[in-house]
């Protein structure tokens, strides 16, 4: 039942993730960079949005590099908190009574758990290995 949930949790967040990433392969990515040179970064750091929300969602769903890839996703999460909400996040939105910040902090608890428990044995890894 362990691995049942394992491989529930790596799937949810994993499937979700990639949603946001297909979706900046179609429409490209001229937010963040705008977000990223906004906070005089290069824009060059705009396409790690890439990794984290293409790559690293593909590990986690297939089962490989597990912990690694969910490391990624929540770096993604804290990056993408810093840089888009700012000192917003954990102001109360007016309409739901939510922190601002809620949807990135499920992504980032989510993927924080998947870095503690590995990947389970429905995984191309069968969690076996330091870094599944």
């Amino acid at each position: 039942m362990v691995d049942a949930g394992k491989i529930l949790l790596r799937l949810t967040i994993g499937i979700l993730m990639l949603f946001h990433g297909v979706n900046k392969l179609r429409h490209g990515i001229a937010f963040i960079e705008g977000v990223v040179t906004a906070h005089h970064w290069p824009s060059w750091i705009a396409y790690g949005v890439f990794v984290g929300e293409l790559i690293a969602p593909i590990l986690l769903i297939i089962g490989l590099l597990t912990r690694p890839a969910a490391l990624v996703v929540a770096f993604d999460m804290l990056v993408a908190m810093y840089l888009v909400l700012g000192a917003s996040a954990f102001t109360l939105a007016r309409q739901t009574g939510a922190l601002n910040c809620e949807l990135q902090l499920l992504y980032l608890g989510g993927s924080l758990a998947i870095a503690f428990l590995g990947s389970g044995r429905f995984a191309i890894s069968r969690g076996r290995g330091r870094w599944d």
